[in-house]
């Protein structure tokens, strides 16, 4: 089994093929390392940048093996990676995220079992496993809730809002149809944020300044950093990510989304990856998240979190691209544009495709970039932004 520190030239391996990997490929390729990456669809988007792929199944270990046998180091983009291959790899190979994070994170069950284990502030909730677990909870939580799959859940998919009959009717029929889920009270809000922390297997960990972040349709639409919240909100949340962090004997980034409500500040939900909301530190950031990524896993000092002037970010979506393919040398101007290599064909607007499978719905929620602007009036930006390309 190879070892960290890793020096250039080694190659890491990443399980999984999509923008995160892909930005995280970039980075490690800056600082000398070569990379490969596992994903089913050739041509990746991390694929796209990277040494090598090898085109397989993310649950194939037979796939997984293949990676590692080519790879010094290996690490996860994305928590919806089957554990037990990773589980498999990390008997044999170098895997420092390791897969009992992954398990927990990746199953909203043991993530809350394990946050409430070490006293980490949640909204009520209840574990439900049958029609008659859901009546239940819902006499004893009462409405508005919120319920989960407990497995596979990410931009709101897998959630429903029970506000009322109809809605109770509806959660009633999909836990009638089997599975495991998370019925959640719906808490009030003053903001959500999230913070992304970094942590090498020594221990040492740096912070990320908060990110304060806004939804559309459960997919994240901007977010705003410095978060505008109190300096005493604030370093609540950093210590909880912190204490988060030492409790899974975190190796790697874990992003750690929280509520700040009348009640203080809850955790809402972990992911042991770089994040989307941290997506304004490849810029705003002295070390962005995915540099700070690889230096994690290989064991080398963290870099500096230090943000560099106040940022929006703010996402591009499918629906989106025509707009900025039409207003691409003002964006330019503006800010900073990334694109991911992704999918996607708007009129006589056509971008990497790779994958017609998609509906056209599901084509135009996807995520196929991001925006970065130095904002110090990020209302007025998103103002702009929104008339430029649409909400």
């Amino acid at each position: 089994m190879n070892t960290v520190p890793l020096r250039p030239g080694s190659v890491i391996g990443i399980l999984g093929g999509g923008q995160l990997g892909r930005m995280t490929a970039m980075a490690a390729k800056a600082m000398g390392y070569k990379v490969i990456c596992l994903d089913p669809t050739p041509g990746s988007p991390c694929g796209q940048v990277c040494d090598g792929q090898v085109v397989g199944s993310l649950s194939d270990l037979d796939a997984a093996y293949a990676l590692a046998r080519q790879s010094d180091v290996l690490l996860y983009e994305f928590e919806n990676i089957d554990a037990d291959v990773v589980r498999a790899l990390e008997a044999e190979h170098c895997v420092p995220q390791g897969s009992r994070t992954l398990a927990i994170t990746q199953n909203r069950i043991l993530e809350k079992e394990h946050l409430a284990a070490h006293g980490f502030p949640l909204a009520p909730y209840r574990v439900v496993k049958s029609a008659a677990d859901l009546s239940s909870a819902i006499v004893a939580l009462g409405l508005p809730l919120v319920l989960k799959s407990a497995l596979g859940g990410y931009d709101g998919k897998g959630q429903l809002v029970l506000r009322g009959g109809g809605d109770v009717a509806a959660a009633l029929s999909q836990v009638s149809r089997g599975g495991e889920f998370v019925l959640e009270k719906f808490v009030e809000l003053y903001s959500e944020v999230s913070v992304i922390i970094a942590r090498r297997p020594g221990g040492e960990c740096f912070v990320y300044p908060l990110a304060e972040n806004s939804h559309q349709q459960n997919i994240l639409h901007t977010s705003i950093v410095p978060a505008r919240v109190t300096a005493e909100v604030a370093q609540c949340a950093r210590a909880i990510a912190k204490g988060i962090a030492h409790s899974l004997d975190l190796v790697g980034l874990l992003a750690v989304e929280l509520f700040v409500t009348p009640e203080g500040v809850l955790v809402n939900e972990l992911a042991p990856r770089p994040h989307n909301s941290g997506h304004y530190s490849l810029g705003a950031c002295y070390t962005s998240q995915f540099e700070q990524f690889v230096r994690a896993v290989a064991d080398l000092p963290l870099g500096a979190t230090d943000l560099l002037y106040p940022a929006l970010m703010f996402n591009i979506l499918g629906r989106h691209l025509k707009q900025v393919y039409a207003h691409w040398p003002l964006l330019q101007q503006r800010g900073k544009v990334h694109l991911y290599g992704k999918t996607y064909n708007a009129g006589d607007v056509s971008f990497c495709c790779t994958n017609d499978s998609l509906s056209s719905q599901a084509m135009s929620q996807r995520k196929l970039g991001h925006i970065l602007l130095r904002s110090t009036d990020p209302e007025q930006d998103i103002a702009w932004l929104e008339s430029l390309l649409g909400k």
